[in-house]
This record gives structure tokens, C-alpha cells and sequence, in this order.
């Protein structure tokens, strides 16, 4: 598989990415992996590995930087890595750069699949019960209730393919589970969602997300990226009073070497890292979204995610399933 990499994208760019890289190039020999990023980034591109290859960019989107500049940056490495994908030289494209630019170069460039109105990222969540899917995770602030129905279907795919859920049960993320619960757009989505053929089993609340449930979750961009978010925030100050605390005294500190493995394993369950690489459904092309902060464990984790999209002929799945 040819995956290309927008080096220069994201918080730790280009320096984390580019480790990241080299790490799946000696682990994925046949693959070829394809890095975008400015001259400079890459000191001697004589000395990479045989299955990797550096395509030059002229300029760079940052990552507060307003969409609209895409425009006029047609030479950035996320623009030049998207038109790989378009022009038939890479599979897919991974990016831990703005989540804007890559909806906008996904948008002008590969086009949004037909019956699609706006592509959803669509994200896995470690509940109670395994992964599960939330969509959308922050590519659309603003939605239709025929957009969520839209993303219900492309998750329910995603759901059934790629997470091995049969039959995928579909809820709605609102403030109460009663039907007529929520705001103008969740009540007119919920009375959509039950008319679309789908395993809709209604209304869930945030606490639900991480105690599971259901198998798809689906909300608004702007609902979904702040529910992630505060999630990832209190995990880790919970994470981080927990080690105060085992850490107080010396009786503590032999309990915490008591729970060690089981608090090691708790810790890799809601790693950034191992729960990255967010596909975004929707659009005529594999687009693997990253965590800003991203490294090398989190870039492997997307190429994974990045794999089975393309193995699985998933675009063409989501493609039947919306039209």
C-alpha cells in the first residue's frame, strides 16, 4: 500500500512524524510510504530507506491558520499529499495537521461521495465494552438532521466492516434519553434516524459515551469534539491525582506497586495514541485524521486504520450505503 504523510502537519511536526515514518518503514517493508513536507525538513533524503520516498512542499498550514488561506497555499504539504491521493500515486493520506484544512483539501480535491453533504470524522472511543464509534468528531460545527442520518449510515458501515459489530446499534447524543429530549436538531434527526432502516435505538446521554450501549454515537461536530475532548481532559486529571495520591506515602506507594499492571493497562486503554487515526467518512478517498499531538505509536495506529479503509474497499461500501 502507498500512504503518504503530511510531515509537517501537527503539533510535534515535522520532527515526531518523520520518526514515525522511518519506525513503520523498517516494520512495513512492502508498503511505500511517501513524506510531503518543506525541503529542509529532511536532511538527507539520500539516506532514507528504500520504501520511503520525500515529495516537496513550498509552504505549510499552520495550525490556528484560517481555512480560507488553503486557496491560496495550493503548494502546502497538506494540498500536495491530498493530490497524491487524486492523482492515483497514494492510497491514502494521513495528517495530524488542521482538522479545517484537511476537511477543505479533502473537499476540492477528492470531492464528497454522492449523497453526502458534508464528510464526518469519525473517531473510536474505548467504552466499557470495547470500541465504539462517535461521529461527527469535530469536522462540522453546524449540521442538518439529514447530515446526521448521513453520518449514521456511513458509522453503521464502518461499525459492521471495520469493528466487527453485526448489526450496529445507532444512538443519538443528547441531554436526555425521553424522545422528545434535546434541541431543534436532535428531536427532527431522532424522528429521521427512525425512518432510515438502520438499528436505531434512540436517545443516549454523555455519561453513556464511555459506558457504551450502543455501537455508533452520532451528534454534531462541534457536540462531538467537545465531548472528546473533556473526556480526554478529565482522564488525564484523573490519571494525574491518581498518581499524587499513590505516590503520598510509603504504604500508598506499595499498594500502587500491588496495582501496577492493572493501572499500565488502564493507562494504554485511553492513550491518545493507541485510540488514534480518525477516518473521515464520506469523502471519494482514505483520509486518516490524527491527534495533533501525535507520535510515532499514534502514526502507526492511523497506517493500521489507513490499511484496512483501502483493504476493505471501504469508500465503495460507504458509497452504497448513502445513496
Amino acid at each position: 500500500m502507498r500512504i503518504a504523510f503530511d510531515i509537517m502537519g501537527g503539533d510535534n511536526a515535522p520532527a515526531a512524524i518523520i520518526e514515525g515514518v522511518l519506525a513503520l518503514a523498517g516494520s512495513s517493508p512492502q508498503d511505500e510510504l511517501i513524506m510531503v513536507g518543506l525541503p529542509e525538513a529532511v536532511a538527507q533524503e539520500s539516506a532514507l530507506p528504500a520504501n520511503v520516498r520525500f515529495v516537496s512542499c513550498g509552504s505549510v498550514m499552520a495550525m490556528d491558520e484560517d481555512v480560507r488561506n488553503l486557496l491560496k497555499k495550493k503548494d502546502s504539504s497538506i494540498w500536495v499529499a491530498t493530490d497524491l491521493v487524486k492523482k492515483g500515486e497514494a492510497d491514502a493520506i494521513i495528517s495530524a495537521g488542521s482538522t479545517g484544512a484537511q476537511m477543505t483539501a479533502a473537499t476540492l480535491l477528492l470531492s464528497r461521495l454522492k449523497g453526502c453533504e458534508r464528510p464526518a470524522i469519525a473517531t473510536v472511543l474505548p467504552t466499557q465494552e470495547g470500541g465504539k464509534l462517535l461521529l461527527d468528531a469535530g469536522a462540522n460545527a453546524d449540521c442538518s438532521a439529514q447530515m446526521l442520518v448521513s453520518f449514521a449510515k456511513m458509522g453503521a458501515v464502518y461499525a459492521e466492516q471495520l469493528l466487527d459489530l453485526p448489526n450496529p446499534r445507532v444512538a443519538l447524543l443528547s441531554n436526555g434519553t425521553e424522545e422528545h429530549k434535546g434541541n431543534k436538531l436532535t428531536i427532527e434527526a431522532h424522528a429521521l434516524l427512525k425512518e432510515a432502516g438502520l438499528n436505531f435505538i434512540g436517545n443516549k446521554e454523555g455519561r453513556d459515551i464511555l459506558k457504551g450501549g450502543y455501537d455508533v454515537m452520532v451528534c454534531d461536530g462541534m457536540s462531538g469534539n467537545i465531548a472528546i475532548k473533556s473526556m480526554e481532559g478529565a482522564i488525564l486529571v484523573l490519571m494525574g491525582m491518581l498518581k499524587k495520591e499513590l505516590t503520598s506515602s510509603l504504604k500508598t506507594k506499595i499498594g500502587a506497586m500491588l496495582v501496577k499492571n492493572g493501572l499500565s493497562r488502564m493507562k494504554k486503554t485511553f492513550s491518545q495514541d493507541n485510540n488514534s487515526g480518525a477516518p473521515l467518512l464520506g469523502g471519494n478517498g482514505v483520509r486518516i485524521v490524527c491527534h495533533g499531538s501525535s507520535q510515532e505509536r499514534a502514526l502507526r495506529r492511523a497506517s493500521e486504520v489507513a490499511y484496512q479503509c483501502v483493504e476493505n474497499g471501504f469508500v465503495e461500501q460507504i458509497s452504497q450505503a448513502i445513496q
